[in-house]
C-alpha cells in the first residue's frame, strides 16, 4: 500500500516546508508515501467560493483513481488520538491494496462532488490551520504513527 497526501496547490516555501520535507524523507523508511500537489483554481478574483470549489473538485477528482482509499482532511471528519490515528494506520496498510489517499482542499473546502467521492472524513483538530501548516502536522502524525506501531521511542504516552 501506498499512503499519499493530496493537495491543492503549491507550497510557498520557508520553514513549514522544510519540516515537511523532513518527516516526508522520514516517512520513507516505513512506508512508500508522496504528496501530490493537484492544481488549484485560477482568476479566482473572478469566480464565486462555490465556483472555486468546483474547479478544484474536478481537479481533485481527476487526481484519484477508482481505487484509491479517499479520505479528506476535513473539519467535520473524525478526530483521533495519535494512539488511534497509528491503528487506523495499521488496520488501512492491512486491508488496502493499491493507495490510500488523503485530501487537503482548497480554502473553501471541498465540492459536493468530492465528498460523495470519498470513502469518509478525518479532522486533523476543531481549529482552523492554514493548508499549508495542515501539511505539516499531517506528514508529522503519520510519522508518529509509524513510529508508534513499530515501538520506536519518539511517541510519548
Amino acid at each position: 500500500m501506498k499512503i499519499v497526501l493530496a493537495v491543492v496547490g503549491k507550497m510557498a516555501g520557508g520553514y513549514l516546508s522544510k519540516g515537511i520535507e523532513d518527516y516526508t524523507s522520514r516517512l520513507k523508511h516505513y512506508v512508500p508515501f508522496e504528496i501530490q500537489y493537484i492544481a488549484d483554481a485560477k482568476n479566482t478574483k473572478k469566480l464565486t467560493q462555490e465556483q472555486q470549489k468546483t474547479v478544484e473538485g474536478s481537479n481533485i477528482l481527476s487526481a484519484i483513481d477508482n481505487s484509491d482509499y479517499v479520505s479528506l482532511l476535513d473539519e467535520h471528519g473524525k478526530q483521533y488520538t495519535s494512539m488511534e490515528f497509528a491503528k487506523y494506520i495499521e488496520k488501512k496498510m492491512s486491508t488496502i491494496q493499491r493507495r490510500l489517499v488523503f485530501v487537503v482542499g482548497g480554502p473553501y473546502g471541498f465540492s459536493p462532488e468530492v465528498y460523495a467521492r470519498a470513502n469518509e472524513k478525518i479532522s486533523l483538530s476543531s481549529m482552523t490551520f492554514s493548508h499549508e501548516m495542515i501539511r505539516l502536522i499531517f506528514t508529522e502524525q503519520l510519522y508518529r504513527a509509524m513510529t508508534i506501531l513499530r515501538n520506536e521511542p519518539y511517541h510519548h504516552e
